[in-house]
């Protein structure tokens, strides 16, 4: 699996998940990948590029994600989900669960700093 972390200049971290799928076969690597990538960042966008699966337990391994960064006040942002992805997320209704951006600028831009969000915690 492969997840790298960017942070922007606007304290905004970017996660790229480069794997064509998530799901219960790399759950365990991707949380521990993410959890050592996003410390106490509160703005973070999840770049979907490329994920072409994602099963139950992948969406349950984001919504953790997307727990955490709520408890401490922050948000997570997808972004450049493939159209597979994206009709099952819409599915399932999960993008009324979390904030869905088309392109990672646009992600980025969800972070304003009239939000608090954007700044390291």
């Amino acid at each position: 699996m492969e997840l790298n972390g960017r942070l922007q200049d606007n304290g905004v971290l970017v996660l790229e998940l480069r794997e064509d799928n998530l799901d219960a076969t790399n759950l365990r690597v991707f949380k521990d990948l993410a959890q050592s990538l996003i410390q106490e960042r509160r703005a973070v966008v999840l770049d979907m590029a490329g994920v072409q699966f994602v099963d139950s337990a992948g969406l349950g391994a984001l919504i953790s994600l997307l727990r955490q960064l709520n408890a401490r006040g922050g948000d997570l942002v997808l972004c450049e989900m493939s159209r597979a992805v994206r009709a099952l997320f819409e599915l399932m209704r999960m993008h009324r669960v979390f904030r869905i951006a088309e392109s990672r600028q646009d992600a980025c831009q969800a972070f304003t700093p009239s939000t608090g969000l954007g700044q390291a915690a």
